[in-house]
């Protein structure tokens, strides 16, 4: 696995934006957390890799609102390293649970969410049909539901 440098985004910077459509299709879904979320930027040799976008939802509750990787990185770790990125951040914030929540076409994120140590928690059914207006289908699936799947940070592993 290539290490990777991840980053907080700066002041003055912009995020990546049309990575960040890579992971959520829905400019208005990104704009409702993007100001209310830390963004960290993987970077490998100087080139923005990835994304990772943290919002505190709840008491104790960290979430992972957007996570991407770049098509031309994926399949080679990036996206292991922000969640564990994720996890260090979270745990060193002090909060309790990681969550995230993905859509149940997401097969290869489903898959490495719980590689990570991510378990299920609930489906949020019908979630892509009430909150976007186009059509999501991967693989072969329509996105209807919502997959939520949470880490605990506070117990030892």
């Amino acid at each position: 696995m290539i290490p990777v440098k991840v980053r907080k985004l700066a002041t003055d910077e912009q995020p990546p934006l049309s990575l960040m459509l890579t992971a959520d299709p829905s400019r208005e879904m990104i704009k409702s957390y993007l100001h209310r979320s830390q963004i960290y930027l993987a970077e490998q040799e100087g080139r923005v890799v990835g994304v990772l976008a943290l919002l505190s939802t709840r008491p104790l509750t960290l979430e992972i609102v957007n996570i991407a990787v770049d098509e031309a990185y994926q399949r080679q770790g990036f996206g292991r390293q922000l969640i564990a990125f994720a996890i260090c951040r979270a745990r060193a914030d002090g909060y309790r649970t990681l969550e995230i929540g993905t859509g149940n076409s997401s097969l290869p994120q489903l898959a490495l969410y719980q590689q990570c140590g991510f378990r299920i928690d609930s489906v949020d059914k019908n979630f892509f049909l009430r909150h976007y207006d186009q059509t999501i289908v991967e693989n072969g699936i329509r996105c209807a539901d919502m997959v939520r799947l949470s880490y605990r940070v506070d117990i030892d592993r």
